[in-house]
């Protein structure tokens, strides 16, 4: 038996292991993974950024958790030696029609609490000499970190604080039980008082194995980056981000400057037929079925009909995504790029089309699910481990102490 048995061994269910296990530390604690590394999907192919908050909802957990995370995962890196430079970034308006969209930003940036200036074009060019628009905005707190090297410490310290890993570990029935629930899995059962999902990409199937109804579905978007060569990272001195659509999830094609000095180029971002779906040609019968049934589905792709085709276009025509590119770097050539490594993001659906934009953790018998957490997750980690851990009942005799 178990006190707590964590679902996901992704960045969100360690650092929710290493949170639990500084509150309650004579805690009897298990993460369960299905893969046979940790941090294998979404964290593992992130972009390595740390988010500032600037883009978020004053008030939302995003906006909260990134300026809290912003400051926790820079302190972290220091002290564990983990490699991580505060760079800043610049976001350009490259458009007139961009401008008082830049200005509604920099606005939402200062209601978030956050030290960004306007900066004129020829302020840009100082920072970044390659960049053509029209005026942008400095967030000086962004950052880069290699969030393996942040997972793998958290996997030490939550195994020197007694905590149990299990890899290849794939939960496949949730029973609920008189003390909490039997999860059982490919690598025997796991009797527990309480139970945390933090299964990402299948997050909402787990809460469904619990007997809860998350209301929202998790749908896929995969992200394909290009690389600069070697010779044309000189292009990119930081991070260079365009003015996002409001009406739109995602923040555009970006340049991002990653902690081993190459720069990537990208996400766009195009329905995945997979859950993990990291290539084009990769397809699951039953994700795909899930996605086409789903009648969210269908009322978001009609609301952002244009936008979803100029995405799927950039995915299949490299000549359109270098044309993205060049709106903020026009020196940037096809021959400048080579494909990289794509991402999937699990994105939470609701029936009614409507994205859930801030983070969804669902509560049940003994359990809470983590239904939603995008981006900054990463950014966020420690916070949301500890948010998470408020949100557990007060744990009064930890099973070790009766033993």
């Amino acid at each position: 038996m178990y006190d707590f048995v964590i679902i996901g061994g992704g960045i969100v269910g360690l650092s929710t292991a290493l949170a639990l296990g500084q509150r309650y530390p004579d805690c009897r604690l298990a993460v369960l993974e299905k893969e046979s590394t940790w941090a294998y999907h979404q964290t593992g192919n992130n972009s390595g950024v740390i988010h500032s908050g600037i883009y978020y909802k004053p008030g939302s957990f995003k906006a909260q958790f990134a300026r809290a995370g912003s400051h926790s995962m820079v302190e972290f890196c220091r002290e564990h030696g983990i490699a991580h430079e505060v760079c800043g970034k610049v976001i350009v308006a490259t458009e007139p029609q961009e401008l008082p969209l830049l200005e509604n930003l920099y606005h939402r940036g200062l209601e978030n609490g956050l030290n960004v200036t306007r900066i004129s074009a020829e302020q840009v060019k100082e920072a970044e000499p390659h960049v053509r628009c029209l005026a942008g905005i400095r967030v000086p707190s962004t950052g880069i970190a290699d969030y393996k090297q942040v997972c793998q410490k958290y996997t030490q310290l939550v195994s020197s604080q007694g905590g149990e890993l299990h890899l290849n570990t794939k939960v496949e029935t949730i029973v609920q039980a008189a003390e909490g629930h039997t999860l059982e899995t490919n690598n025997g059962n796991f009797h527990t008082r309480f139970v945390i999902n933090c299964a990402g990409l299948h997050s909402d199937r787990i809460a469904k194995l619990a007997h809860l109804n998350p209301e929202a579905k998790i749908v896929p978007f995969r992200g394909e980056y290009y690389e600069l060569t070697p010779e044309k990272r000189y292009l990119v001195k930081t991070l260079i981000y365009p003015v996002p659509n409001p009406e739109f999830p995602f923040l555009g094609v970006h340049f991002t400057r990653m902690i081993d000095g190459s720069v990537h180029a990208g996400p766009n971002a195009v329905l995945s037929l997979k859950r993990e779906g990291y290539k084009k040609t990769d397809f699951d019968l039953r994700d795909f079925a899930e996605v086409m049934t789903y009648p969210g589905f269908w009322k978001l792709a009609a609301k952002h009909a244009d936008e979803g085709i100029q995405e799927i276009i950039r995915s299949f025509s490299k000549a359109a995504f270098v044309r993205s590119l060049q709106k903020l770097i026009p020196e940037v050539q096809s021959e400048d790029l080579v494909p990289t490594h794509a991402g999937v993001r699990a994105q939470a659906l609701k029936p009614d089309g409507k994205l859930v934009d801030d983070f969804l953790i669902v509560k049940g018998p003994n359990s809470i699910h983590v239904c939603n957490a995008p981006s900054p997750a990463a950014t966020a980690s420690i916070e949301i481990g500890k948010a998470i851990v408020e949100q557990v009942p007060q744990l009064q005799q930890p099973l070790t102490s009766r033993l």
